[in-house]
Parts: structure tokens; C-alpha cells; sequence
């Protein structure tokens, strides 16, 4: 007799009536008399078996009907197409060989049951075995070989900043700090952006992926200690032309997700159609918001990084405050926002509630923003900065401006700020030989897997996340 091929539960629709083996864990298993209903998983997807005990041997339905939960095996049945099944199939089981049974004096000790966050997440190693758990981190894999395809296919080259720094550029309260060698300190980083603004001077249109990290004590539904942050830097970039890239670069993200996931969305139980929206060729909207005109930002004078979709709303500070008194005025906030403060996670997340689409809020006082963002020329008061709020209240997931390239006016940037200008000159030396305007961004990819996956927080979007009460396991 010929060997059955071993396949995924993934690709298991494409064996329809075939005799197929599958490797995996035994998930979950009801029983109704002499009928066994098992739910198996391979780390693709989940199937229920169906075990009559007429059809199999005696002692393959006492081992399968006395076997624990998450025991690994590997299974042997016939593939059956049923419209019932979550999956559009079933598997009409002939065999089962157990690799590693679980102790029933030690069995598994996350069930079906409802289990509370902090068990959960004390068990994450074992938490991530469940479906919606295993979904959410296919979503992540692909949102990040989606991010890495988008600037790989636009010639961007992949320029990857160092993670240990040698100073607190902007402040010790928000950075890692670590012994290094002779006594000296260095520090874990925050972002990569000023040393990808070197590469980028050095090559035009560079990104870097990696991990970075945050000592803020935040205990807020957004904030990790350690999180993955992609940031592109393109010379010859402007405002404008920063905001149509990372218009881009979402759509693509999106698109991707949606090609590939709709069955994992679905276990997620995310609304497929929201995404959907994202993509939808629209007319720019701001809903029950007349008074407030969308705005392009500057006219843009730059060669584009990328081709833009144009759909994206867009709205100044100014135009995002007035939309914040409004809702105030109206009952719909609890607190009021002052103009020259920046936006908190109430604000952002009324705003980007506002839209079906991310929303690009551009021109923040320069008061409250980065030293190293340039002013802009129409009001210097104001930073050329863009925040990207995503849609249904989950507030920002893109930050970027365009850079200061003046010498003299990053120098003094830097000591208005009350910097350390040693540790800022190699910084000044790229405005000193051959500056030219230049923008870019970073993306959380936490967020941004929050966002796209509709998940309540982003201790869910990593496979261990690293909080303020939690490095443990």
C-alpha cells in the first residue's frame, strides 16, 4: 500500500476525498455514545474528527477517547467536505499514532473554560496553542514580511541601526540603561531614526526593522517595554511626499493581510468588512464634521517616494483641535483639549473614530514635538510632523516628520533643547557635508497588528510581551 501524504490542516481542502496523515495535537474532543467528535490542530489551523467506533479499531477509539488534551500524534483519515464545519471540512479518522501523551495526573491547565487575563498570560507559552492566539500571530508574520515586501519592491535598502546607543539623546527617563564595558554606559534604543538618516544620506531610500525599547511606566491598552519598530528614511523626501508613502505602505499591508487571512480574521473575530473599508475607493470623508476642510498639506515639489492612493483624510492640528472643542461643546468628551498640548489616547482615539480610513493629522506645534523636525517655512511655529490615526479609535500607529537640514538650526535645536551637543556632533556632520531635505516614519508593528487584528490590547500582538509588571515567561 502506498503512504499517505502528510499535510496541513491549511491545505488539507485541496486532498478532498483522499486518505491523508495529519501531524499534530489533540485540541479538544467531545464524545456522544458510541461517536467520537476530536478537534485536532497542527499550528495551521484546527479540524474535527469524526471516530465511529464501528469504523476503527477498538483500541484506536479507547487510546483516542482516553487521550488528554494538547497529547501530540499524527493521524491518518479520509478528507470529507462538509459546509458545517468552520473549516469546510472534516476528517474522517482511520488512525492515530501518539507521539507524547500528557499525564492524566498532570493534565493540560489552560481549557475551554474562561481562564483570567493574568493566568493566561502567566501560561503564554502555552497560551498561544489556542486558535485565536495562533491566528493573531500568523496575522503579525505576515504584516511583517508584508512591511519588509513593501520597501524591498520600492528600492529601499535595509540598513539596520545598532541597538545599544552610547547616550540619552533626549532624557534617561524612557531608556534602558546598562553597563558597558570600562566603567562606560550605554543604553537601549528607542528608535533607530537618527543613524537611518545617516544610511540614508549615504544611499537615498533606506528602512530599518528591529527591536526597540521603551522604560516609560505606562500601563496603558498601546504601550509594550519591548516592541518591533520599522522606520523608513528617504533623502529628497518632503512632507507631502512622507504622508503619500505611508499611505502606501499601509494600503499594501492591508491588502496582504486581507489575500491571505481571512480565515484566521474570522477566528479572531475580526469585522472583515472595516478592513475593507480601508481599501474602498471613497470619496474623502470626515463624518458629521462640515466645518472641518481635509487638507493636502504643502504642494508637493519632490520626486514621490512612492505612488500614492490618495485616500486618506487628512487634517491639521488646528483642524484636529477644532474637531476636539466641537465634540466637547457636544457632550462626546469627557475633558477638553488645549490647544498646544499634544493628543492624548481619549483625543486620538475620538478622532480616528471619526473615519473609516487611517487618518494623517500633519503640522503639531513645534513646541511640543522632536528637536530634529523642521519647521514649517508658512508658520515656523508648526513641525512638518504627521501622526497616522487608525481607524475605529486605536489612535496612532505612524509617526514621522521631515528632518531639520540646516546645521545651524539643528545646532541650536539641540541646545534649545538643552542637549548634550558632543554626543549630537556626528548628527551636525550630516548636515555639515551635502544636507538635503529628508523625511520618514516609524510603525509600531504591535499597533499596527492591534489595529488590523481589532484586538482589545497589544499584549496580545507578541508572542511574549514585555510590560511594566510582566517579564515573566
Amino acid at each position: 500500500m502506498p503512504e499517505t501524504p502528510i499535510v496541513t490542516i491549511s491545505t488539507i481542502g485541496q486532498h478532498e476525498g483522499q486518505t491523508v496523515t495529519l501531524r499534530g495535537w489533540l485540541y479538544n474532543i467531545r464524545s456522544s455514545g458510541k461517536l467520537l467528535f476530536p478537534t485536532f490542530r497542527d499550528g495551521t489551523g484546527t479540524i474535527q474528527g469524526i471516530v465511529p467506533r464501528a469504523a476503527v479499531p477498538e483500541q484506536v477509539f479507547e487510546t483516542l477517547k482516553n487521550l488528554q488534551l494538547e497529547s501530540s500524534l499524527t493521524v491518518t483519515g479520509q478528507v470529507r467536505a462538509d459546509s458545517r464545519a468552520p473549516s469546510g471540512y472534516e476528517l474522517d479518522v482511520h488512525n492515530i499514532d501518539v507521539i507524547s501523551p500528557v499525564s492524566p495526573d498532570d493534565p493540560y491547565p489552560i481549557t475551554l473554560k474562561e481562564h483570567g487575563v493574568d493566568f493566561l498570560m502567566e501560561h503564554r507559552h502555552l497560551w498561544l496553542r489556542s486558535p485565536r492566539q495562533s491566528a493573531i500571530l500568523r496575522v503579525r508574520a505576515t504584516i511583517m514580511r508584508a512591511a519588509s515586501e513593501f520597501f524591498d519592491t520600492h528600492g529601499f535598502i535595509r540598513t539596520d541601526p545598532p541597538i545599544l546607543t552610547p547616550n540619552a539623546c533626549e532624557g534617561t527617563s524612557e531608556l534602558f540603561e546598562m553597563d558597558y564595558f570600562d566603567d562606560d554606559k550605554a543604553y537601549l534604543t528607542q528608535s533607530g531614526q537618527l543613524y537611518i538618516e545617516a544610511t540614508a544620506l549615504a544611499l537615498g531610500k533606506v528602512y530599518s526593522f528591529g527591536p526597540t525599547f521603551r522604560a516609560e511606566k505606562s500601563k496603558t491598552r498601546r504601550h509594550l517595554t519591548e516592541f518591533w519598530m520599522i522606520e523608513p528614511e528617504v533623502a529628497h523626501l518632503e512632507l507631502s511626499g512622507l504622508m503619500d508613502l505611508a499611505e502606501a505602505f499601509l494600503t499594501h499591508i492591508v491588502t496582504r493581510v486581507l489575500e491571505h487571512h481571512r480565515a484566521d480574521l474570522k477566528v479572531i473575530g475580526r469585522d472583515v468588512e472595516k478592513l475593507e473599508a480601508v481599501l474602498a475607493p471613497t470619496a474623502n470623508e470626515i463624518s458629521n464634521q462640515e466645518s472641518v476642510i481635509l487638507s493636502e498639506g504643502a504642494a508637493e515639489v519632490e520626486e514621490p517616494a512612492v505612488a500614492s492612493p490618495n485616500k486618506f483624510p487628512r487634517l491639521s492640528y488646528d483642524q484636529a483641535h477644532a474637531m476636539l472643542e466641537k465634540a466637547y461643546a457636544e457632550g462626546k468628551l469627557e475633558n477638553p483639549h488645549r490647544y498646544g498640548d499634544d493628543f492624548g489616547s481619549p483625543d486620538e482615539t475620538y478622532i480616528s473614530s471619526q473615519f473609516s480610513k487611517p487618518v494623517m493629522v500633519h503640522r503639531y506645534p513645534a513646541a511640543i514635538k522632536a528637536f530634529y523636525m523642521q519647521p514649517d517655512p508658512a508658520d515656523p511655529t508648526k513641525a512638518l510632523c504627521v501622526d497616522v490615526l487608525a481607524p475605529e479609535g486605536y489612535g496612532e500607529i505612524i509617526g514621522g516628520s521631515q528632518r531639520v537640514d540646516s546645521y545651524d538650526l539643528l545646532k541650536q535645536r539641540i541646545e534649545d533643547h538643552n542637549l548634550p551637543l558632543a554626543a549630537f556632533q556626528w548628527y551636525l556632520d550630516l548636515r555639515k557635508y551635502g544636507s538635503v531635505p529628508h523625511s520618514g516614519f516609524g510603525m509600531g508593528i504591535e499597533r499596527a497588528v492591534a489595529w488590523i487584528c481589532g484586538l482589545d490590547h497589544v499584549r496580545e500582538t507578541i508572542p511574549f510581551a514585555r510590560t511594566l509588571n510582566r517579564i515573566y515567561p
